[in-house]
Parts: structure tokens; sequence; C-alpha cells
């Protein structure tokens, strides 16, 4: 038989459609369904679900396989992009520190990018120092929003070996596809050959996995995986978290055309690997409103809100990893101690959950992400450091104000006008935001940024 029609089976007769916040069933189900998969596929390139045991006997991190070529990879993994800094420059000494204790407790995952900076070049060296089968590099081809030659995708591929001072590339994305459709997509990665010569890369060994990252137009995501006959793709990076599975389109501008369940479904049908970025939302799901961060207390009073959120997705067995942007030890210490090992999320857990994200649902916040794509503006407004500080005045109640009849309406909306503007330099606040639109198109999220800057100058005149 050949290998389509040994997927053609598995697509038929593997996949029921998962609904994690559904009955007990739900996810008991699973166990057997993952043994059904690898009975079916034996043989082809996607050999089996990515789900080793959730409990390691030692105790230790939990790992889950990569099909194609059996990788053990941590369930946490660490993303390079948000690395801690001394002024402009990246801390080097800092992040090997972290670098070192991720590798010391398990964490063999890291994820970067070109366009992460000077990222590439600051992860090289800290791994460097250690042996190159104790970790998997994760990179990018960091091109989106022009078109490309061949011969710059071979360059930047070429830049990243060197900068990562490897002579392969462990895991390969397509970087942030689905931004403005097949429109871009196929300028970028087809008509140009650049994603056929990356497919020869994977046959030469200077790829081991390739993927790709998806982001927006899901017309572009069905594509990809329609055609997986064709690239056999080995894994294939989104955004998931317990909001996200059934409200991606939350709120404030913030467009997705699929919830994060159909993608992770969809990629489940085929056996392909589910790396997982925004596991918080943004930060968001770190530091959820007082109420719902009582909710999770009077069941689990010991556990962050961070940890809830990792467990829920690290019990989706399709899960491969699940990057999260460490710059501080404490935080690093916190998550590896999630995943070693993994407690799996119970029903009762699941439904609170679910709750939660229902109730989030409306919640005034803006959905930015903090990837700071959008920067830097030419006229100097920390457009995330903005949109970050007025979210936790939502989530801390200081926001909404109250009606304006309450009788400390004026007060309060001063006092916080008078912090607002202690908070950043006079030119990084949204009063410096002329509505040149230059961030719109670089927004994965789709936020309509200098609508949201006026809302905030508005607050800010209050005072």
């Amino acid at each position: 038989m050949d290998e389509s029609n040994n997927k053609n089976i598995t697509r038929r007769e593997f996949m029921t459609r998962l609904g994690l916040f559904g009955t007990a069933s739900a996810l008991a189900s699973l166990a057997p369904m993952e043994a059904a998969a690898r009975q079916l596929v034996t043989g082809t390139p996607h050999q089996s679900a990515p789900a080793t045991p959730l409990a390691p006997a030692d105790g230790g991190m939990t790992y889950r396989t990569t099909p194609n070529t059996d990788d053990e990879v941590s369930l946490m993994g660490f993303g390079m992009m948000r690395l801690p800094r001394k002024g402009k420059e990246i801390d080097q000494e800092k992040t090997n520190e972290l670098v070192d204790y991720a590798i010391g407790h398990g964490m063999n995952y890291f994820d970067t990018a070109p366009a992460y900076g000077d990222s590439e070049t600051a992860t090289g060296i800290a791994l460097k120092r250690h042996p190159r089968e104790k970790f998997y590099i994760a990179t990018k081809m960091s091109n989106q929003g022009r078109n490309h030659s061949l011969e710059d995708g071979k360059a930047m591929f070429q830049r990243s070996l060197e900068r990562l001072q490897v002579d392969y590339i462990d895991y390969y994305l397509l970087h942030s596809v689905g931004q403005s459709g097949m429109k871009d997509f196929n300028p970028r990665f087809i008509d140009n050959g650049l994603l056929d010569w990356l497919v020869e890369q994977r046959e030469k060994g200077l790829i081991r996995n390739l993927g790709f990252s998806y982001h927006g137009n899901v017309e572009v995501f069905d594509w990809l995986i329609d055609h997986d006959a064709d690239y056999n793709w080995d894994f294939c990076q989104i955004e998931l978290n317990y909001v996200d599975w059934r409200h991606a389109s939350m709120g404030g501008g913030w467009k997705k055309d699929a919830d994060a369940e159909y993608l992770y479904n969809k990629l489940w049908k085929l056996n392909i690997p589910s790396v997982i970025m925004e596991p918080l939302l943004g930060g968001k799901l770190g530091d959820l409103p007082k109420e719902m961060k009582q909710q999770l207390r009077d069941v689990r009073p010991d556990d962050s809100d961070a940890r809830w959120a990792f467990r829920w997705i690290g019990s989706l067995p399709g899960v491969l990893t699940i990057l999260s942007g460490m710059n501080r030890m404490d935080h690093l210490k916190e998550n590896i101690e999630t995943f070693s090992p993994l407690e799996p999320m119970n029903d009762d857990e699941k439904a609170l959950l679910a709750s939660i994200a229902n109730q989030m649902s409306g919640y005034p916040t803006i959905p930015c992400t903090a990837c700071a794509y959008c920067m830097p503006c030419p006229y100097g407004v920390d457009i995330p450091g903005n949109f970050a500080f007025y979210n936790k005045a939502v989530n801390e109640h200081v926001l909404p104000l109250p009606e304006k009849t309450a009788a400390d309406y004026k007060k309060r909306a001063k006092d916080f006008a008078k912090s607002y503007r202690k908070a950043f330099p006079k030119k990084a606040l949204p009063t410096s935001c002329i509505d040149c639109e230059q961030c719109l198109a670089k927004c994965p999220q789709q936020i309509r940024i200098p609508n949201q800057m006026v809302r905030l100058k508005e607050l800010l005149a209050k005072e």
C-alpha cells in the first residue's frame, strides 16, 4: 500500500473529533485511539502520535516522541524570543544560566528565529557549551512580509547554521504563514522553489524535521495540510490555549479564521505533532482577573494561573512541546516543575477552565501577545508596553472605571491617568501616535493598533 493510501485509512478510521471540554469520555478515549493509530500507520512517515507516557517513572521531565525521527522532546520547550537583556543587548551570561538550568533539568527543545533580532546568535553561544545530543534547535525561514528569491532563502538558512554554530537544524519552520493568505504565501515559498529546496535539505540531513508556524488565514493552513502527501510535514506550530480552543476570535479586533480546536484536530488526524506557541495568550492566562483567579485557587490553592494553563495543554496527547518565553529563573523553575512530571487535568478541572474561557471571551482587554513584531514604532510609541499597562488595569478592576455618577469617578480617573504617564517616557505614550498605520501589517493578531491608541489617549486626557 502506498503512503497516501495509508494516510487516508488513518483519516477515515482513526479520528473522531475531539471535544476537550466535553464529557469524561473525551480524553479517556485517547489512549486506545493512540494505540489504534500506531497500528494503522506503522511503516508510514507519521508512525505514531506523539504520546509517550504522561508521567515518567523517574519523576523527571515529561517527554513526547517525534514520529519521523523518534526524538524524545521535552514537553516544555524554551522560546528564545524574549531573552534577558542588559540595556539593548541580550545578557549572554544570564541567558547561559537559564539554558544551563533548563538542560540540567531535562528541557531540550530551544526555539528561535532570524526575526528575533540577535536571538539566534545568543542561542548558539549558550547551546554550544553543551553536547549536541543534549538539545534540539528550532529556527525558521523568517522572510515574511515581502517576496524573496530562492537565493535569499538559501542565504538565510546558511546564516542560521552559522549563528547557531551547528551543522544541521533539528526543527525548521516556514515562519508565520497565513497572515496575508495564499497571495503572499505562493511567491514567498512556492513560486520561487524555496519549499522544494527545503524538502531537499531534509533529504540531505541538513534539516531533520520540517514544519511551519501558522498565523491567521486558515486558507493557507488548509492548503499546507491538504498537501501533506507532497511535503510530509513532521510537525506544525500553532497558537493554542484554553481560550483560543473555542474563542480564537475573542474581542479587540483580533481576527483569526479558525479556533485552535479546528487546527489541533486537523493535525491530529494526520498524526502531525503540534508545537504550541502563546500557551498563556500573551501572559493573560498567567495573571487572570481576581475573580477568575479565585475560582482556580478554590480548587488548587497552591497552583499558579500559568500552571493551570500549561497542564491543560499538556493533557492533549497530540502536543509535542509547549513553548514558553522565559527570561526569569523563577519562571523557568516553576514551568519545569509543572512538567516534571505533568499531572494530567481531570474532567472537573477542564470544565472549570471552559467556564473561565467563556467568561474571558467578552472581557475588554486588548489581545496583544507582546510579540513586538509591531516595533520599533517610527514615532517612539511603546505599543506592547501601553497595551500591557491597560490590560493590567482592566484585570485589576482599576478599569473599566465606574459610571460617571459614582462619587469617586473623577479622582479615580485622574489617579489612573497620572500613574499611566509616570509609567512611560513621554515619547512612548499613545499621545505620540500619529496614525501612520505602519504597525498594522506587522501585527499577527490583526489588532487595529491606531484605533486602540485613540482609546488610550482618551484615558490619558482624564488627568
